[in-house]
């Protein structure tokens, strides 16, 4: 996948409406909490909000209607690059004897 636990992402596709009300440009970004390779999904921060009705248990000491992130289609997220300030496109390129993500419209490195 393209897309690690920990990036932040762009999502352009695939999310309710209600997750764009806040963007400016109608594009949202956010934290990746989860990566699902077997599905091809990804959950993000923030995105695609769904209310689940909890009973109370030893982990939630009150039960209710609590919203949780359901998860989107792994090629709806774009990875966020700082430089360009947008979600870009990936290629790979090889520092040292390491193998790292890099932004195809500026060549910076993604990874840490």
């Amino acid at each position: 996948m393209h897309v690690k636990k920990g990036d932040i992402v762009e999502v352009i596709a695939g999310a309710r409406e209600k997750d764009y009300k806040n963007a400016k440009d109608g594009k949202v970004t956010g934290k990746v909490l989860k990566v699902l390779p077997a599905q091809n999904r990804v959950v993000v921060e923030g995105v695609n909000l769904r209310k689940k009705h909890m009973k109370p248990t030893t982990t939630i000491q009150q039960g209710g209607i609590i919203e949780i992130e359901g998860s989107i289609h792994a090629s709806n997220v774009l990875i966020y690059c700082p430089k360009c300030g947008k979600g870009v496109r990936t290629g790979s390129a090889m520092v040292g004897d390491k193998k790292v993500r890099v932004c195809k419209k500026c060549g910076e490195t993604l990874d840490k």
